[in-house]
This record gives C-alpha cells, structure tokens and sequence, in this order.
C-alpha cells in the first residue's frame, strides 16, 4: 500500500506496524496495566451518536478556529509524543513542518529525540512546548528559559504523569524510556532494517533536550536511572504558580480528567486547558475522556478554554469532542501512525486525513462552520 491509495488512519497504522519493530510500535500504542480505558477511550467516542441533517444548505465550509487565540486553519494540534524521533528520523522535525504547512500547532515533548533547538531551526513559526514537572528545578527552569529562546508560543504542562503508569507491553519488550537493549530486543529490531537505516541518519540518537544538560546521563543506563527518579509525586498546584513565574506566554495545562480540577486549573490563569487521561497510558480504570468532557465544560467552559485529547482517529471523533464542548482538540496516535509510515508526508496525510473526514461529516450534519458545532447536532 503506498500513500496515495491510503484511506483512513487504520492505513497509516497497517504501514506503520510493516515497517517499524513491533518493540518500538508497541511503546507508541500501549496503555497502562490491562488497557481498559484505552480501549473505553476509543469506544466511548465511537458511541456518540451525530445527528445527520439533510438539505441544510451547507456549502462553503469553513473550518478554521482560533485556538488560544491563534487563528488555525483546522480544529486540532499535534499533541506531544515522547521519542518521536525513533519513528522516523528527525521525527519531531518532520511532524513539526508537516504541522507548519497544514496550518495547525505542533506541541514538541520534553522526551522527544530532536531539541527544542532542533525544531526551531528547521521551522519559521513557533511551536509549543510540553513540560513535565521533575524534580531537578534547575533542569525544569532551564528548558522554560530554552522555550523562551526558541520563541515557542505556549507552554503545554502535562500534569497527569506524578508516578508513571505500567505498561505491560514495554515491560515485556523492554522498550522502556530509555529503551533497555537486549539480544531480544535487537533480533526484532533488525528483522525492519529500512528503519534502522533510516533512524540512524537522524540528527541525534538520544534525547535531545536532556542531553549535555544533566551531569552523568553518558549512556542510555545514566538517562533511565536520572529519568526514573525524576517523577515528583509531591507536585501541587503550588509548583504551577512556580511555572508561571518563568513563563509569561501562554500556558496550557494538559492531563485534566476531573470537574474540581478543572475549577483549580482555571483559577491559575491558564489559557486552556486539555479533557486528557494521557491516551489511556496513566490511570487504568479512569473514565474515559469524552465521558468527561461535557461535565468538565459544563462547569468551566466560560472561565477557560477547553482543548480535548485521548482516542480521536477519525474527524467524526473531532466532531463529537467539538459537539460535546471542546474548542479543538490534539491528535495524537494518529499522526504518529503516519510519522512511521512516510516521516512528514505521512503526517501531512494523516492531517488531510482527519481533515477531509471533518469536512464531510459538517456537510451531512448541516452545519458551515465549527462553531456551529454543538451538543444539537448529535443525537440525545
């Protein structure tokens, strides 16, 4: 299957399990523990029903959105993906500009493989930038003054990652991060040479943004050891204050799953805040993120943006979060599927994807602009 004859995400995702190792796939699809609420993640987004309207008139529609008050020309953004890079060389890279060109933000992770230097050298427009809170507050005040520097427009705080949810599959695969290499491991790895060709022409080969920062991370072993003591389960609302002593630009708190944290999270001045159960990697047994979505909008809507993530693979699932009171959303997994396939082309299809999906849905349900997307245009 080539590119031009790919039709759903579920293509990308087929292309990217033929030529990426199943360890490497494996770390990108897990969930935590038995997987429950990735699977609810998806199901519960497929069971909104959209309510099909006919001669509406809706031609000549329009589906730009202002997303912190940055006109976009698509509902959605890049969400973070650690380790990016192992998809596809300069990964990050790649997505970034494939970002760039449709239009639409592109949030770089903290673990990613390419800098935040990297990206913006290889872009014109800026990016946002995901922070996880650790410890090290050298380290963390660092990498805000580096995201400053680089120019990126909004700060992503992922506060839903305190202790790190297991994931059975990179237990058994030892694709951890760091990934631990061993003779299984590397058999697998070779069995998709074409990867290995590729990645290893990436820019960097380690992650880029801890790298030559931190004392004694030489090695993979030095980076698992300093990234496994990192998690700060004494984080509070407190630390976010802390943030936004050093970050003047937009923030955006990602990793809301709660009605009273929503309350807390709008009181802090964020300029959104994202419905997230970290893609059903955290929290097994959590409710799913459309479940809660109208609740958490319901309730603070007014007082702060509201962005949505976690199971979207299809524009009718941007439709649903939009209807269910989101302004946009991020996507995930899905560009990752396409990442691995064909590096920024195959984000740029998945992008167009998503896009033309959203575009026909809005035609059958009546309705011109996203705006006019709401709770009315599904059905009770």
């Amino acid at each position: 299957m080539k590119l031009d004859t790919v039709a759903c995400i579920d293509d990308l995702r087929r292309l990217a399990h033929r030529r990426v190792p199943a360890d490497v796939m494996g770390y990108y699809e897990s969930g935590s523990y038995s997987e429950t609420t990735l699977r609810a993640n998806e199901r519960d987004l497929a069971n909104v029903n959209i309510r099909q309207r006919v001669l509406a008139g809706a031609v000549n529609r329009d589906l730009t959105q202002n997303i912190i008050g940055v006109p976009a020309a698509l509902p959605f953004a890049l969400a973070p993906v650690g380790m990016s890079g192992l998809a596809y060389r300069d990964g990050e890279i790649a997505a970034a500009r494939a970002a760039e060109k449709a239009g639409i933000p592109y949030t770089l992770s903290t673990l990613s493989i390419c800098s935040i230097e990297d990206v913006a050298a290889a872009v014109t427009k800026p990016f946002w930038f995901q922070l996880y809170f650790m410890k090290d507050r050298g380290f963390i005040a660092d990498l805000i003054a580096r995201a400053r520097a680089a120019h990126c427009s909004a700060l992503v705080l992922t506060v839903d990652l305190q202790v790190l949810g297991q994931r059975h599959r990179d237990v058994h695969s030892g694709l951890t991060v760091p990934p631990r290499i061993h003779l299984k491991t590397v058999g697998r790895i070779l069995s998709k040479p074409s990867w290995v060709a590729n990645v290893l022409t990436g820019k960097r080969k380690t992650f880029g943004n801890v790298h030559g920062r931190i004392p004694g991370t030489e090695n993979l072993a030095s980076y698992r050891d300093w990234i496994g003591s990192q998690f700060d389960q004494a984080l509070s609302w407190d630390d976010v204050a802390w943030i936004r002593e050093r970050w003047p630009r937009k923030l955006i708190i990602k990793g809301i799953l709660d009605v009273d944290d929503a309350r807390i999270a709008a009181r802090t001045g964020a300029s959104a805040i994202v419905v997230s159960n970290h893609g059903g990697r955290q929290l097994d047994g959590a409710a799913s993120s459309i479940s809660m979505l109208p609740r958490i909008a319901d309730a603070v809507g007014s007082d702060v943006e509201i962005m949505f993530d976690s199971g979207i693979r299809t524009g009718q699932d941007v439709f649903r979060a939009l209807a269910l009171g989101a302004k946009s959303c991020m996507i995930g997994r899905s560009y990752l599927y396409g990442l691995c396939a064909a590096g920024e082309a195959g984000v740029a299809k998945a992008i167009e994807i998503i896009a033309k999906e959203l575009d026909v849905t809005m035609a059958l349900a009546g309705v011109r602009t996203i705006d006019q997307i709401s709770k009315s245009t599904l059905e009770n």
